[in-house]
């Protein structure tokens, strides 16, 4: 039976701080009540990945970033077609234009949890950094994870 929340890490586990997404993904499995909560992962998002968003009531994209000021950002996504949507990486913001158009629907309140990164060389572990940015992002998603509440996450966005 498919849960309401989506909870969807990427990135890739042999590249330093890229593996922020699926490791807070490992931490909400040991962590968190998942009744409500599905948990995909997968290396980088792709065209197939607008399927997944169907019939769900929020969803939370989870990613390391290079761009965040503090340890991690909380914000809101809406679709837009941007440089990515023809690559074979795309933006959390292009999957949801890509579900907006084959479904001919607004695709579900989405939030994108970006964890701030240093490095992602092949075969390096995190950074000091990226592990404490992962614990501060871990603690927030628990919180948000167990308040699974449309203007809940809303006011949380807001707030970070």
């Amino acid at each position: 039976m498919l849960k309401p929340v989506l909870l969807f890490g990427y990135g890739n586990l042999s590249r330093g701080d890229d593996a922020l997404g699926p490791l807070l993904l490992e931490y909400a499995e040991s962590h968190c009540g998942l009744d409500e909560v599905e948990v995909l992962t997968d290396f980088q998002l792709q065209i197939e990945h607008a399927l997944d968003l169907e019939n769900r009531r929020l969803v939370l994209f989870v990613d390391a970033s290079v761009a965040c000021v503090d340890a991690f950002d909380f914000t809101v996504l809406e679709p837009a077609r941007d440089k990515s949507y023809t690559t074979h990486a795309m933006s959390p913001a292009a999957v949801l234009d890509v579900y907006q158009s084959i479904k001919n629907q607004t695709p579900p309140p989405c939030f994108l949890l970006s964890i701030k990164a240093e490095q992602f060389e092949l075969g390096d572990g995190l950074s000091a950094n990226a592990e404490t940015n992962l614990v501060e992002a871990c603690s927030f998603a628990g919180r948000l994870l167990s308040n699974p509440d449309l203007d809940f996450w809303l006011t949380q966005a807001n707030a970070v």
